[in-house]
């Protein structure tokens, strides 16, 4: 585990713990085996991530004698005594174990520290001659035997149930690990694993194959992981179109249609449009019928210049609310709304005033409605005229003459209220969560007709 630092240890936890990542694609991606990688989650499930903050201790000879004897005398499992010890590494136990019998069935401590200049030169040259004496005595027939031996060994010893053999992803990286202890060839390994009829045989082409497509799957998990962090920070509403243009926003180049194959992968899917019913406002002619100035040309060149509104009822549990919201025609965001229990004149009047106090200059605006009995008011049509703005009306029965406005109450049903009824227990908290909605489509929700921004970017883009 020494090749991983801290920080790479709570990547690998949250990775397995909060994207469910298996340890074996966290085995390729960090290119550790799958056995540390296992032991690791284990050793963080059992003591927590303060785990990885444990500094340095020595050991001492009773703590590692109360641990063998659990191993020895009571026949527990390794891994399980160390992970329960809290050990680093479970080759830390096994190191004891065979320690413990090379010396006799006794526990012996290494002396710590420095050794004396005199000991430690003897030391290594008697270590150094060893070395000289052995390579002399081999000839290059008995090296080559001990590293097909030691390619046997590491293959045999490859992580797998019983029953199946490894995959070609746990050969490739066992070869690279063993071209780099032998200094071997990678042609040498594969020709000792192949000519074994009891190793899993792997060609020097799939070889090679494996490695690409390994860097490849390590690529596509940090993609997934970024498309899985984006669907949930969204709340599950954007489908891959709007994921691959937010992974765009923050730097990464990747295909949408890569980006829908990873998303089918993970099981990500958004939320699907619904029917919904909306309120009908009309009550027969109430006063003056304007014209359509609009025509179904529903975007703007700049902010301000076409506005549109009307009004929703939502039902829970029997209860209605009503919102009654304004959108821009050329940034799309919501300027003003109201949210009233009931429809009438007061909450058409009091969204016109809060949208007043936020844009004092509005002449030569267009407000563009259908014919509601709010909107055919001579108290509405007159605070409209002494303020500049033109009134414009929907033909009647043709609800697409107000289509951008009816387009936004289908997106703000489906992505926080068909499906999500039982979340709000009552109207109160269903109009909070419509507050909460309009605050973020406006601040936060990408439109990928307006060059992937949101819409409050949008507007500082065109007014800039």
């Amino acid at each position: 585990m020494s090749k991983l630092s801290k920080q790479d240890k709570v990547e690998i936890y949250h990775l397995w713990h909060d994207y469910q990542i298996s340890p074996a694609e966290l085995s390729q991606r960090y290119r550790v085996g799958r056995t540390n990688i296992s032991y690791l989650l284990a050793l963080i499930g059992r003591h927590g991530l303060t785990i990885l903050d444990q500094p340095f201790t020595a050991y001492t000879s009773n703590f590692k004698e109360q641990a063998l004897r659990r191993i020895i005398v009571e026949h527990e499992p390794a891994r399980r005594v160390s992970i329960d010890l809290g050990l680093k590494s479970s080759g830390m136990l096994y190191n004891w174990l065979r320690e413990y019998r090379k010396n006799g069935y006794n526990i012996v401590n290494k002396q710590r520290g420095r050794q004396p200049h005199d000991q430690k030169r003897t030391a290594d040259q008697t270590g150094k001659s060893a070395t000289q004496a052995r390579e002399r005595t081999l000839t290059p027939a008995e090296l080559e035997a001990e590293n097909r031996e030691r390619i046997r060994k590491k293959i045999e010893r490859l992580s797998r149930p019983a029953d199946q053999e490894p995959q070609a992803a746990e050969i490739a990286q066992a070869v690279t690990q063993l071209r780099r202890e032998l200094k071997v060839s990678v042609t040498f390994i594969l020709d000792a694993i192949n000519a074994n009829p009891n190793l899993p045989h792997l060609s020097r082409s799939n070889y090679y194959y494996t490695l690409k497509k390994k860097d490849k799957e390590r690529d596509n998990q940090e993609i997934m992981a970024k498309i899985k962090a984006i669907y949930e920070e969204h709340k599950h509403r954007y489908v891959y179109r709007r994921i691959t243009a937010e992974l765009r926003r923050r730097g990464l180049l990747v295909n949408h249609k890569e980006v829908q194959r990873l998303m089918n992968k993970l099981k990500l899917f958004g939320i699907v449009s619904k029917r919904w019913l909306k309120y009908n406002s009309y009550r027969s002619t109430q006063g003056p019928i304007k014209p359509d100035l609009i025509k179904r040309s529903f975007s703007a060149v700049y902010p301000n210049h076409k506005w549109y509104s009307d009004v929703t009822e939502i039902k829970l549990k029997g209860q209605k609310t009503y919102l009654s919201p304004i959108i821009d025609g050329c940034t799309q965001e919501i300027v003003s709304y109201t949210i009233f229990r009931s429809p009438n004149l007061k909450q058409t009047m009091d969204m016109l005033k809060k949208t007043w106090h936020k844009y004092p200059a509005l002449n030569g605006l267009i407000f563009h409605t259908n014919q509601g009995w709010q909107y055919q008011n001579g108290q509405f049509q007159a605070w409209l005229k002494s303020h500049g703005i033109s009134q414009s009306m929907s033909r009647k029965g043709n609800s697409l003459d107000d289509g951008l406005m009816a387009g936004f109450f289908g997106i703000l049903k489906r992505e926080m209220f068909y499906g999500f009824e039982k979340q709000y227990k009552n109207l109160t908290e269903l109009e909070d969560a419509i507050r909460d909605y309009i605050e973020y489509y406006n601040q936060k929700r990408i439109k990928i007709k307006l060059k992937g921004l949101t819409l409050i970017e949008y507007r500082k883009l065109v007014l800039s």
